[in-house]
């Protein structure tokens, strides 16, 4: 049988082909029609059209995952080729704005995670990971200042406002703090910025028994988790969507991360499970 993309006569010189079959150089080269697909391919690309459109944002090997979730044997190689077929392999945008201010002269602390520290912990509430990012309006910008805990990846905290100063970090720790009781001696991680390094938030840190810790200057690897949330906030909802003002951006905000981030988005890094199914694993001690 001939491949696509291969001479009929490739023993011969490609001109002398051409004339021997009074064709074109690029009648040669032309591609087999691809065979109609099995009705259980047609299947399967319309379950992986499902999860992309409830997930645009979704890379091919997290709708793997979604798939075999839901009862599909399938490799994300198979994915793979189906989602470009179909032109479905997600281009996300690259935009950045500053929201660190580090040169305010305020004492800094050491990285208590260096080197991923994150990845040597053992439970929840050792280790929460802050940070603060911002998202356009119409006229202007509103803030969001959001708490991690560095285990589970779940947002524990957050908070939105139309000013970028230190409440709004205050905010969400609160919120944080009310939602977990996390044990004497707890990080506390996150950049070097006014908002972390001011009296009233390393005080109300220290007073829940927390340790500051801090990254380098310009150096977001070290608090990649919650980067890496901040950049799913904006691709799967910020990004889709053009809010008219705060009140609409805060109405869409709060559900995206309290119900579709905390307890249905699949973690690559939690074995492909949202966050919350992957602490209720831990309470129940399925997972250790």
């Amino acid at each position: 049988m001939i491949r696509a993309s291969q001479p009929l006569f490739p023993a011969l010189p490609l001109d002398r082909a051409c004339a021997l079959l009074d064709v074109s150089r690029s009648e040669l080269y032309r591609e087999r029609p691809q065979d109609a697909p099995s009705a259980p391919e047609t299947a399967l690309v319309a379950a992986i059209e499902a999860v992309v459109l409830e997930w645009p944002a979704y890379g091919y090997r997290r709708v793997t995952a979604a798939l075999q979730r839901d009862g599909w044997e399938v490799n994300h190689k198979r994915v793979l080729r189906l989602m470009r077929a179909q032109g479905w392999l997600c281009q996300r945008r690259r935009r950045w704005a500053p929201t660190t201010q580090s040169g305010h002269g305020l004492a800094v602390y050491p990285n208590l995670l260096a080197d991923r520290g994150w990845r040597r912990l053992t439970a929840v509430n050792q280790a929460w990971l802050a940070d603060l990012t911002y998202i356009r309006l119409p006229q202007g910008f509103c803030y969001l200042a959001a708490i991690l805990d560095a285990y589970s990846r779940r947002v524990v905290g957050w908070s939105l406002a139309e000013t970028l100063d230190a409440s709004i970090a205050v905010a969400a720790l609160e919120q944080a703090l009310a939602e977990r009781c996390p044990p004497p001696g707890w990080v506390h991680h996150s950049d070097r910025g006014v908002q972390y390094a001011c009296g009233e938030y390393v005080t109300r840190v220290r007073a829940a028994g927390g340790r500051l810790s801090m990254t380098a200057v310009a150096s977001p690897r070290e608090n990649a988790p919650a980067e890496s949330f901040m950049r799913t906030l904006k691709h799967e909802e910020v990004y889709l969507q053009e809010y008219r003002d705060f009140a609409e951006a805060r109405a869409a905000i709060g559900p995206f991360i309290e119900e579709v981030y905390n307890q249905k988005r699949l973690h690559s890094s939690l074995g492909y499970r949202p966050p919350r199914e992957f602490e209720e694993l831990l309470t129940a001690g399925i997972l250790r």
